[in-house]
């Protein structure tokens, strides 16, 4: 493979990292899979441009499954894939981006997982309040379920994001895009004890703009906030990952009544329909509910008839 590639893929990332604001995770994901496409040209000797078209795809999608790559790990590389090359389209490095209508794997439905509210509750109250770091912690856990956040926005909030007494927390989601939160009683006291207490012996006299400090004073990271998470759901005997407790606070939403446009805003989703899939989720459970509840909904209630 020609210097040039690596030259276009170099330029590329620096492109996301400056006018899409991409994070470290979606740098290293789109690396990944832009090498593992020039492997897949080094094997078929194409060391140009002008040797990728459109007939190449279904030849590389075969090249991913006999690597073993699972359909959605497919779909991702492919969604890379096509980033770059309508990068390179934009840069008049190419003519057309000959994978733009290409088709992708098409994927089954997850639904998220979520807390019940009783889980809920069991997993804000396990924090030791008596320690600085459990201070801390409770308030990580309120905010990510009262605010719905994502773990990238908490660990980069900063104290002048915060507005205690609206009751609001501004935060930048992806692409950069401002959004303001809501948070409830307990998240705000949860955040002024943390404050008051827990923040300031953490710190130990340094200066910080972050809100979320570790016992040496610096921002934590999202792999710390993931191993705090880990720590509390071992004592509810449930698997939590931050994403989780996002979940939960859309699912208690619209369980609640809330307009999914609400919470499409609420979250931070561009679309609608990224957002649809928790209405899923609730009717998924009101069937649960309705099949457990309902004296003649179960196979065989009416067989003595």
């Amino acid at each position: 493979m020609g210097d040039s590639f690596a030259e276009y893929l170099s330029r590329f990332l620096s492109y996301l990292k400056a006018e899409k604001n991409a994070s470290p995770y979606t740098m290293r994901t789109y690396s990944r899979a832009i090498n593992q496409f020039f492997e897949f040209l080094r094997e078929k000797k194409i060391d140009s441009l002008e040797g990728i078209d459109k007939n190449l795809w279904r030849s590389y999608t075969a090249y991913l499954m006999g690597k073993g790559a699972a359909k959605r790990s497919i779909a991702c590389f492919h969604s890379a894939l096509r980033s770059f090359l309508t990068y390179l389209k934009r840069e008049e490095i190419l003519s057309a981006n000959p994978f733009k209508n290409a088709p992708s794997p098409k994927l089954d439905k997850r639904l998220p997982n979520f807390l019940t509210v009783t889980e809920t509750v069991d997993l804000l109250k396990s924090p030791d309040l008596s320690k600085p770091e459990g201070q801390r912690d409770r308030a990580i856990l309120e905010l990510l379920y009262a605010a719905g956040l994502r773990v990238s926005e908490l660990v980069n909030l900063d104290l002048n994001q915060i507005d205690m007494s609206g009751n609001e927390i501004r935060v930048w989601g992806k692409g950069a895009k401002e959004r303001v939160v809501l948070m409830g009683e307990p998240a705000i006291k949860a955040l002024q004890n943390y404050f008051a207490e827990g923040r300031r012996e953490l710190l130990q006299n340094r200066k910080s703009s972050a809100v979320f400090v570790s016992r040496y004073g610096q921002r934590l990271l999202p792999r710390r906030i993931q191993k705090i998470l880990e720590k509390y759901a071992k004592r509810i005997g449930k698997s939590v990952h931050p994403h989780t407790l996002r979940h939960t606070f859309a699912t208690h939403l619209l369980d609640g009544g809330a307009d999914l446009r609400v919470v499409q805003e609420l979250l931070g989703h561009s679309q609608l329909s990224t957002t649809q899939i928790y209405t899923h989720v609730t009717q998924s459970q009101a069937r649960k509910v309705y099949l457990a509840a309902h004296p003649l909904a179960r196979e065989g209630s009416h067989a003595n008839e």
